[in-house]
């Protein structure tokens, strides 16, 4: 099979291509796992902590990507819940120990053993992929493979950020951020909670325009102040300056949610400007996200399926992935950009 490998940290400031392109022996199914032969994978803002060792891959060499669509190819030995020909999605979360107090209360995300598609296991910058058949999610017909890519992440991510961040409809909801779960997130609010506001912050303005196209009742950069004070907001930056900016737009009792695995260091200091009678008192709150369990993405695609929520999506070939990559270093996006074999 063809894969795009990854056999050292690259810093794609000054390495533009991290990723080789080669040929593997298609992977085998042990016992209880299942080979996927794939149709696409999303290109995540985590791929790049995995390639640059802020979430540092538990080996090298390693293939990336864990937004995979595909259909089963083969089953392992012991298989009953998958079936060959059926379409499946592998996420972010690839496995669990399943016994522990995080597991047993809902909370698998949480599991000292959790596992990383992409980061502990080889994910789906390749023609086909393996997973344990439990983490092989079912996938709903009225989505294609595309679109169903980046809703395994981005979406599904958005999807546990925004329940944590607890909106109610006719509120003010700050999107801290507008990537691929930032556009997702705000298609969902429309959708929810169609009387709020949502003010977005972003860097670019090709972002903020495509968050107004969105719907979004403004859009501004990362130090400027919004029209009102936020009930609540939802951060998806890879940086800690937006962070700064979006505690001191929040109102009293307003809660900001952090999604995503890690911060790069590079504007650190930025929390030292955090002013905590400005910024952090009137029992704000500040919240991280942790991975993601099964049942977020099992119930944002069927939510995401019954709404008709959809990504914008730039398709590219799978040996292109170091240009995605570095297309997502520079902000080069609008909404979310998916490989496919």
């Amino acid at each position: 099979m063809k894969a795009m490998v990854l056999r050292a940290l690259h810093d794609l400031r000054r390495e533009r291509a991290p990723l080789v392109l080669e040929d593997l022996p298609v992977p085998a199914p042990r016992a209880g796992e299942v080979l996927v032969r794939v149709a696409a994978c999303g290109v995540c803002h985590t791929d790049l902590d995995v390639i640059e060792g802020r979430t540092p891959p538990g080996r090298l060499p390693l293939v990336p990507g864990h937004q995979v669509v595909g259909t089963v190819a083969a089953l392992g030995e012991g298989c009953s819940l998958r079936s060959v020909g059926e379409r499946v999605g592998i996420a972010w979360i690839n496995g669990a120990c399943g016994s522990c107090a995080f597991c047993a209360g809902g909370r698998e995300n949480l599991c000292p053993d959790f596992r990383a598609t992409g980061r502990d296991a080889d994910g789906g910058y390749a023609e086909y992929a393996v997973v344990r058949e439990g983490f092989a999610v079912p996938l709903p017909a009225a989505i294609d493979d595309v679109e169903a890519a980046p809703l395994l992440c981005a979406g599904a991510i958005g999807w546990r950020a925004l329940r944590l961040a607890g909106p109610v409809d006719g509120g003010a909801i700050g999107l801290v951020g507008f990537g691929a779960s930032g556009h997702l997130v705000l298609r969902v609010v429309r959708r929810r909670f169609p009387r709020s506001r949502v003010h977005v912050f972003s860097r670019t303005p090709g972002e903020r325009a495509f968050a107004l196209e969105e719907g979004a009742a403004w859009a501004g950069d990362f130090g400027d102040a919004p029209p009102e004070p936020l009930d609540c907001a939802i951060d998806t930056t890879p940086a800690w300056a937006p962070v700064v900016a979006g505690l001191r737009a929040l109102g009293p009792g307003g809660r900001l949610v952090v999604n995503a695995i890690r911060k790069e260091d590079a504007d650190k200091g930025a929390l030292a400007g955090l002013d905590y009678p400005r910024d952090l008192w009137m029992e704000k709150e500040l919240v991280s996200v942790a991975n993601i369990a099964r049942a977020d993405v099992a119930e944002f695609l069927a939510f995401a399926a019954a709404a008709g929520i959809r990504p914008e999506v730039e398709v590219l070939p799978l040996a292109e992935a170091n240009r995605a990559l570095l297309d997502l270093k520079e902000r080069r996006i609008r909404g979310a950009k998916v490989l496919v074999t």
